[in-house]
C-alpha cells in the first residue's frame, strides 16, 4: 500500500494519500494544494477514486470539488454534515474500497456533528480529523459541537482501537506528524489517563478561543464541498505552453512542446560555459547564464516573457526555476530531461563550430 502524509503550511492541515492497485483516496484535501496532489497522483501512477473529508472544516476550504472536476473522483463526507454536491454521503459502518484495501467509516461527532474517523482495514492506522489531535482534540463550541458527545466518540470509537494503531490527525500546529492509541490513552491531557466526562466538559467549556479567521468563508464553501460561488474560476494552469507540474513544485515542459513554443519564450541555459559548447551543444537561441551567476543576472531577463531553464539533465535547471520563482518570475518552466532528453529526441542544437 502507498501512504503519503502531505502538509499545507497556511492552515497546518494534513492531507493523506492512500493507494493500492493503481487506485487512490485523498483524505482532507486543501483547495490551494490541488495542483500538488494531482502531480503526486500522476507521478505515482494512481487514479483518484474519491476524496474523503473528516468533517466540514472551519479553517480551510476543501479541494474535493476541484479534484472532482479534474479527476471525476467521488466526493465523500458525512451524511450528517448536510453538504451539497456530495455524491457519497457516509454513515457509521460504511466501507470505502481502493484496490484490495478499504477504510472503515466511524462516526465520531462532537467537534462538529458530522465528524468521521477513517480506520484502515487491518486497524494499523486511523485518520481522526479534529476529533482527536496529538495530545489534544478539536474544540466543541460551534458547528453543533458537544463536549459530552466528543468524549464518548473518542473513548468508544478511537481509543478502543489496538494500542499500536497509528493515529493521524487533520492538523498539528507544532510539526508533530503521528501518534498512537496507546500514547493518547496514556498521555492526552484532555481525554487520556483518569480524565472523566465531567473533567472534559469542564475543560472544554472554558477554552474561550476566538473563532478561526477563515470560518465565515470556509464553512459555507465546505458545505458546497469546496465549489466556489457563482461562476467557478478556471483551474490554475499556465496557458503559455503545455506544462506538467511535478510533485517537487516545479513546472516542466517537454522537449517537443518547447520546440513548438521556442519563439515566445526565453531559454536560459544554466550550465557552465564549457558545457554550453561541448558535444551536447545548446538549444537554438539559448542564453548562457550559469546557475552560480543567476541571482546576480536577473535584470538581463524579461519578467513579462516566460522563461524555460535548461541544463544537462534537468537537475540544475529545476533549481534555477525555484530561484526564479522566488525572485518573482511568474512564468517559469524546466526543460524535462534537459539536453540529454533533447538529444534523445533528435531535436536541433547549435554549437560553436556552426557559428564560425
Amino acid at each position: 500500500m502507498i501512504f503519503r502524509q502531505l502538509f499545507d503550511a497556511a492552515s497546518s492541515t494534513y492531507t493523506y494519500l492512500l493507494g493500492d492497485g493503481g487506485e487512490a483516496l485523498l483524505i482532507d484535501p486543501v483547495y490551494e494544494q490541488v495542483p500538488r496532489d494531482l502531480a503526486l497522483l500522476d507521478e505515482l501512477g494512481l487514479r483518484l477514486l474519491a476524496t474523503l473529508d473528516t468533517h466540514v472544516h472551519a479553517d480551510h476550504v476543501t479541494g474535493a470539488w476541484r479534484l472532482h472536476e479534474r479527476c471525476g473522483s467521488a466526493i465523500a463526507v458525512a451524511q450528517a454534515a448536510g453538504a451539497e454536491l456530495a455524491d457519497r454521503p457516509l454513515s457509521h459502518g460504511d466501507r470505502i474500497a481502493f484496490g484490495s484495501r478499504h477504510l472503515e467509516v466511524r462516526a465520531t461527532p462532537g467537534h462538529t456533528n458530522g465528524c468521521l474517523t477513517y480506520v484502515l482495514d487491518d486497524r494499523s492506522m486511523a485518520f481522526t480529523g479534529d476529533s482527536l489531535l496529538i495530545r489534544g482534540c478539536g474544540r466543541t463550541d460551534f458547528q453543533q459541537g458537544d463536549p459530552r458527545q466528543l468524549f464518548a466518540s473518542v473513548r468508544e470509537q478511537i481509543l478502543t482501537l489496538p494500542d499500536a494503531c497509528l493515529l493521524y490527525p487533520a492538523h498539528d500546529y507544532r510539526g508533530v506528524t503521528v501518534t498512537s492509541v496507546a500514547e493518547e490513552r496514556l498521555f492526552n491531557p484532555r481525554l487520556g489517563g483518569g480524565v472523566d466526562v465531567g473533567d472534559f466538559v469542564g475543560y472544554m467549556s472554558n477554552l474561550n478561543l476566538p473563532h478561526p479567521k477563515l470560518m465565515a468563508l470556509a464553512v459555507p464553501a465546505n458545505l458546497r464541498c469546496g465549489r466556489p460561488e457563482g461562476d467557478a474560476p478556471p483551474i490554475d494552469m499556465p496557458d503559455w505552453a503545455p506544462l506538467t507540474l511535478r510533485f517537487s513544485g516545479v513546472w516542466e515542459i517537454a522537449p517537443m512542446a518547447l520546440l513548438e513554443h521556442a519563439a515566445a519564450v526565453q531559454i536560459v541555459d544554466v550550465r557552465e560555459e564549457s558545457e554550453f559548447i561541448d558535444r551536447l551543444g545548446h538549444l537554438p537561441g539559448a542564453r548562457l547564464v550559469p546557475l552560480s551567476q543567476l541571482p546576480d543576472r536577473l535584470a538581463e531577463l524579461d519578467r513579462e516573457r516566460p522563461v524555460v531553464a535548461v541544463c544537462r539533465s534537468g537537475v540544475r535547471s529545476a533549481q534555477a526555476c525555484t530561484m526564479l520563482g522566488k525572485a518573482g518570475f511568474g512564468k517559469v518552466a524546466n526543460l524535462a530531461g534537459g539536453m540529454l532528453q533533447w538529444h534523445a529526441e533528435a531535436l536541433p542544437v547549435e554549437c560553436v563550430s556552426e557559428k564560425e
